[in-house]
């Protein structure tokens, strides 16, 4: 049987309730259908565009990993970067399944951008529906009306959802996960529950930040057991073995894969230089005001204003029925991952499940608005309005991250790519972005270097001098400048001169200078 807030009204008045079809399902259906193309045809912008945007260095990070599976053998276990020089360059990073598929992707294709991309496009497509069922399942068909506009246009949301990263296919593997489980919890039916178990371990292995859903899952589990109208079947079934049996299943299918690939994933990063395992060291609380600079960002570039305030607004004012409290609970967890994880933080994408979350809120929000004005005339104007200036924020917010943040980086790389034998070793001050080496096609070390990591700038010419003996020690090459560290040419002149004493200069641009290691 549907749960009562399937059919749900959240409290419209009777002349409104045409707008999204609460007397209709077939209108709030077709709405989210016609969402759900506009949002996909977003996401399909640009969709070829080169790994030179705000994230270029975590798409190339990803995009390297995918080549070098085509390139040294579809070893799946053993994930490769570009930036450790010589070696091999393996590191443990999250379950590879997304550049694996690229991978064999590329044996067809060949190397594309737009086939990474996609990826997230096309996990972003599968979940929106999905998305749109939790929300109506927990308030109502109007709250997933808005709760689906709101996720699926989200700035942060758009441009996650066609990066060549694995935050969104993790979210929309969770999303869908927390329905089938939701569906479980309320009718124990066996499909949903291997549905739920699998998704959700999936979500896990591409994404370790994917255990916060732990949270909901947990509350589930408890409202599914407290409901008045089902505690005396609940209890009945809570003392059956085998319901007990089913739960310790789903927790051997959901967490048993990821503790097995990531204890797999440290002994990499312990045995294989450069040491590195992807997300280390972001558990680490910070002060106050890094706190404030990420809840600023948030709710601004990230949500927009408009959804910010509209996810307060539901948050006191959403209906409270069997499950209500279920986007408290993921956003609850999702607080306390932010405090912990502190310096990861410091990425956009780490805040990536609050998008679904606020935008439930937002819809729950929007119903209740909506549910105290009698006039469709007014409830229609209103939504206009709400829509259009949400839109126009979302696209002044989403716009600079488009933008070209590192083509002198993929300029460079190309031109070295040309100049340079396929073993060229290449010491690049770059910031430590690896779009250099990945359109390149070439190994070598950020610089300053420190265990394959970019050590930062230089405190001396003495320093710079010594690590690039080192480097050059172990094989370097070739040594790249790039234009927004130009500026070391002068602030260090001791290197500039022992670099013209000791390279040739191969080629000099605005945009990068070139030189090859004298041996």
């Amino acid at each position: 049987m549907p749960s009562p807030s399937l059919n749900a009204d959240c409290g419209l008045n009777p002349s409104n309730r045409w707008i999204f079809g609460e007397e209709q399902g077939t209108t709030s259906v077709k709405l989210a259908i016609a969402l759900w193309i506009l949002a996909v045809a977003v996401r399909l912008i640009l969709i070829d565009q080169p790994y030179v945007d705000y994230w270029s260095w975590r798409q190339s990070d990803v995009a390297a990993i995918a080549r070098n599976f085509v390139e040294h053998g579809f070893r799946f276990g053993y994930p490769q970067i570009d930036w450790a020089g010589g070696s091999g360059g393996y590191v443990g990073t999250e379950f590879p399944i997304l550049p694996f598929l690229a991978a064999i992707y590329y044996k067809f294709a060949g190397i594309h951008e737009w086939i990474g991309r996609s990826q997230s496009v096309i996990f972003f497509a599968i979940s929106l529906p999905f998305f749109f069922l939790l929300v109506r399942e927990i308030f109502c068909g109007t709250a997933a009306i808005w709760a689906t506009f709101f996720y699926a246009f989200s700035p942060l949301n758009i441009f996650a959802g066609r990066s060549f990263m694995p935050d969104v296919p993790s979210l929309s593997l969770g999303i869908i996960g927390l329905y089938f489980f939701l569906r479980w919890v309320r009718d124990r039916k066996i499909a949903p529950f291997y549905l739920a178990a699998i998704t959700i371990s999936l979500s896990i292995l591409i994404k370790i930040t994917s255990i916060v859903i732990a949270a909901p899952i947990l509350y589930l589990l408890v409202a599914g057991i407290g409901d008045p109208g089902q505690r005396q079947a609940d209890l009945v079934r809570s003392r059956d073995r085998r319901s007990r049996l089913q739960l310790l299943l789903f927790i051997a299918i959901a967490v048993l894969p990821s503790v097995v690939w990531y204890w797999h994933a440290r002994q990499i990063a312990e045995r294989f230089y450069p040491y590195h395992f992807f997300g280390a060291g972001g558990v680490r609380l910070e002060s106050f005001s890094w706190y404030w600079d990420i809840a600023q960002q948030t709710a601004t570039s990230s949500l927009t204003p408009i959804l910010a305030i509209l996810a307060l607004i539901g948050l006191f004012v959403a209906p409270r029925g069997r499950f209500g409290c279920f986007f408290d609970w993921w956003l609850a967890a999702m607080v306390l991952f932010v405090l912990a994880v502190g310096y990861g933080n410091r990425h956009p994408w780490y805040q990536l499940p609050l998008v679904p979350i606020t935008a439930a809120f937002a819809g729950a929000g929007c119903a209740f608005f909506e549910s105290k004005i009698s006039s469709r005339v007014a409830v229609v104007a209103l939504s206009i309005l709400l829509a259009g200036s949400f839109a126009i924020l979302a696209f002044l917010y989403v716009r600079p991250l488009y933008e070209s943040s590192a083509a002198q980086l993929r300029d460079a790389g190309l031109e070295l790519n040309k100049l340079t034998a396929s073993d060229a070793l290449i010491v690049a001050v770059d910031g430590g972005n690896p779009t250099i080496f990945y359109y390149a096609k070439r190994k070598g070390w950020h610089f300053l270097e420190q265990n394959g990591i970019y050590g930062g700038n230089p405190k001396n010419s003495q320093q710079a001098i010594a690590d690039l003996e080192r480097l050059r020690r172990q094989g370097a090459t070739h040594f790249v400048f790039t234009t927004p560290r130009f500026w070391w040419l002068e602030s260090y002149p001791e290197f500039t001169q022992h670099l013209t004493e000791g390279a040739t200069l191969l080629e000099a641009t605005p945009e990068f200078k070139i030189y090859e290691l004298n041996r």
